[in-house]
Order: C-alpha cells, then sequence, then structure tokens
C-alpha cells in the first residue's frame, strides 16, 4: 500500500513495543509501518525486524535529539519508558518530556502513551497505610508514568492514553512463579488477599496498541485501559494446576511482608499490590476485557495464554 502512515515505536525490540511492531509487520495490506526505535540496531531483534520489513532506526530515551530525528516524518508514535531497567522514577519523567517534546516538534497526528495510575492520588505522600519511597513516591514505577500524562498534553500533543496491566508474563522473567513450599507444594505468593488482578500478556499489549491506531482518533485524551483477564490468587493457583499438571496453590501474604522480601523493587511492588488491593474496584473497573478484544480480537485469556508458555515458566 502506498503512502502508508509509520508509527514510530519505542522498545520495539522489548515486549510491549515489540507486539505492536509485529502486529502492523503481520498485517497484510495494513495502512501503517513500523520505523522501530533501539539503542542498538546491530541486536538480534532488531535485524530480525528489519529482515519483516521494519525501518530500524537509532534511538535513545536520553538523547532529545534522537528522539526528533526518529520521530520526524511518521505519523504516531507509541511511546513507553521502562523502569525496570534503571529503577530511577525521575528517570521516567525526564524520559517522558523528551518523547513530548520530540512528537510536539515532529508534528504527529496520533501518540500511544503506555502508562498507569499515579497512586498519589488517592494515596498521599502523608499517608501512613503505605510506606513512602524515594522520598516522594508511592508506587514509583506507576507515579511517574501517571504524572508524565501531563507532560504530553502541555505539548499538545494528540496522545491516547494506554492504561496497561500485570504482565502474564512475570511469571517467566520476574521471578512471580511458582516456587515449592516448604511442604514441596508449589505455590505463588501474592499480597492480595480474595481480590482480582487485571492481567494480560505482554504480547496483547501491542496488539491492543495496534488496535488503538487502527480506530483513528476517537480515544485521543482518553484513557484506555486494557487487561485480559481479571483473576483473583486463588483463580490464578487453579489455572497453573491445570496447566502443569501439579497442584499449584495460592500463598496470600500481606504487603508488608512482601515489601520486605529483599529482591530488588520488593517495596515498589508490594506497595503496587497494596494499591491493587485496596483500590481494586477502580483498578479493575478501568480495565475493561471486552474493550480490549475489540481492540485486539487475538486477545489471550490466562489459560490461553499458559498453553503457550506453560513450559517457559521456570519451576524452582
Amino acid at each position: 500500500m502506498p503512502n502508508r502512515k509509520i508509527i514510530a515505536v519505542v522498545g520495539a525490540t522489548g515486549a510491549q513495543g515489540g507486539g505492536l511492531a509485529r502486529a502492523i509487520l503481520h498485517d497484510i495490506g495494513s495502512e501503517f509501518k513500523v520505523r522501530a526505535l533501539t539503542r542498538d540496531v546491530r541486536s538480534g531483534t532488531a535485524i530480525e525486524l528489519a529482515e519483516m520489513g521494519a525501518e530500524v532506526v537509532a534511538a535513545d530515551l536520553d538523547d532529545p535529539v534522537s528522539l526528533r530525528k526518529a520521530f520526524q516524518g511518521a505519523y504516531g508514535a507509541y511511546c513507553m519508558t521502562n523502569f525496570w531497567e534503571h529503577f530511577s522514577p525521575d528517570k521516567e519523567l525526564s524520559q517522558a518530556a523528551n518523547m513530548a517534546a520530540a512528537a510536539k516538534a515532529a508534528n504527529l497526528q496520533h501518540v500511544v502513551w503506555s502508562t498507569l495510575e499515579d497512586t498519589r492520588r488517592w494515596v498521599p505522600l502523608d499517608d501512613d497505610r503505605m510506606p513512602t519511597l524515594m522520598e516522594k513516591y508511592k508506587v514509583p514505577h506507576f507515579d511517574a508514568k501517571g504524572e508524565a500524562n501531563i507532560l504530553f498534553i502541555e505539548q499538545g500533543v494528540p496522545t491516547s492514553f494506554l492504561l496497561t496491566s500485570f504482565y502474564w508474563d512475570n511469571l517467566i522473567y520476574f521471578g512471580m512463579g511458582p516456587k515449592r513450599g516448604a511442604d514441596g507444594v508449589l505455590e505463588i505468593t501474592l499480597p492480595m488477599g480474595d481480590r482480582k488482578l487485571p492481567g494480560i500478556a505482554s504480547e496483547d499489549i501491542g496488539k491492543c496498541a495496534y488496535g488503538v491506531f487502527r480506530e483513528g482518533t476517537s480515544s485521543i485524551g482518553k484513557m484506555v485501559g486494557i487487561a485480559g483477564g481479571h483473576l483473583s490468587g486463588v483463580e490464578m493457583a487453579e489455572a497453573l494446576t491445570q496447566a502443569l499438571g501439579e497442584l499449584v496453590r495460592y500463598n496470600d501474604v500481606p504487603p508488608e511482608v512482601y515489601r520486605s522480601f529483599g529482591f530488588p523493587g520488593a517495596d515498589d511492588l508490594g506497595n503496587m499490590f497494596q494499591f491493587k488491593h485496596d483500590f481494586n474496584e477502580l483498578f479493575v473497573s478501568a480495565r475493561d476485557i471486552e474493550r480490549s478484544r475489540k481492540l485486539n480480537p487475538e486477545l489471550q485469556s490466562f489459560e490461553q495464554w499458559l498453553a503457550h508458555n506453560k513450559d517457559r515458566i521456570p519451576i524452582d
């Protein structure tokens, strides 16, 4: 298709951006084409995207000049940050500001910004229900993204705000998979009580973002919450039991216990889960499964995701 609209995809070699890039590249006859942004154009994933037909360009979120060049001439951009790469919410804010400024300079017609709630709207810093972290955050990897929303608004960038959910892929990569208890039985540990946890396959985040672009400008200025399922810890354990062929139980712990586990980011994640527990109705209702399926007809349920990924989940 001639004169296809360029989507500049931040994080194209990662989970979210990679899902969007592949969704566009696999859609024969798409009105869009992919400009994949990466710091390393020689990486295996970058080369693979280029072989699939993507335009691969070097760009660094900490380098405003490279971003402006990468966004120039594009119709839209998918913008995101990766807190877990550096554990710095301040860096996320700086990177979001760089992307917003670059989007403005390039006169982009549609930006999809991958964001989350700024939990300080509901739990102020002086609220001792959960500890304040890094002196000015409650859930650092949430709060900075939510705070950054205004950066796109102030620049006048036409932006859709994509509210993401818990990655089911965390069971593979983030150490949240089942582990054996003292009695040898597998268990997943979450401080969620009986509340529901919205979750999604990371690939489906990108596919939903593609749906937002395909819808046009109707969601500009709006929050678009996505999830593949809303499951309690018990329901997740039951699904894992069926998929793995071995009993998996749900180990519910208080958030203060989770915060004490000592792995990098445990306090942040403990606060995150507490926020999702304490404000469960608000958090779940913001992530509509049917809306997500309209954006992405291939949306996976947790059971479907497990069927494809059960062998990749490490078992201790």
